[in-house]
């Protein structure tokens, strides 16, 4: 799961086996840390999906009251809009599109590896 941030195309990113309200949460924070006393209120753009709008994270949303909000997606809206989907659209393609990995460990790697050059010299750079 990933966010990338406007302006820095600094990318916040958590790998996990699978994607659910309790990785979300934990997510969030670590997101939030950077950002928590800058005073600023962190906006993250994301779909209509359930997970987005578990009742498990209202305890975490509301810790972050006035500091951090879902801005939701109007349904049906395609990936165009959010800031994410280009960046793991470059991201899939420097992983190698297509390929096969002799398993799910290689596969992390891979992954960890074109993360981290990211953050060293974006691969990709948000303009909307």
């Amino acid at each position: 799961m990933g966010a990338v941030q406007y302006g820095t195309s600094k990318v916040f990113y958590k790998i996990v086996p699978h994607f659910d309200a309790q990785e979300l949460r934990q997510y969030l924070h670590q997101v939030m840390a950077p950002f928590s006393k800058s005073g600023k209120e962190v906006v993250m753009v994301v779909d209509r999906s359930g997970i987005h709008r578990a009742h498990k994270l209202d305890a975490t949303l509301e810790h972050y009251h006035s500091k951090f909000r879902f801005h939701f997606l109007p349904a049906h809206c395609g990936h165009h809009l959010n800031p994410i989907e280009g960046f793991w659209r470059v991201m899939k393609d420097a992983i190698g599109a297509g390929r096969c990995f002799a398993n799910l460990h290689l596969f992390y790697q891979r992954t960890r590896q074109v993360l981290m050059t990211h953050q060293e010299r974006p691969i990709y750079a948000f303009h909307w």
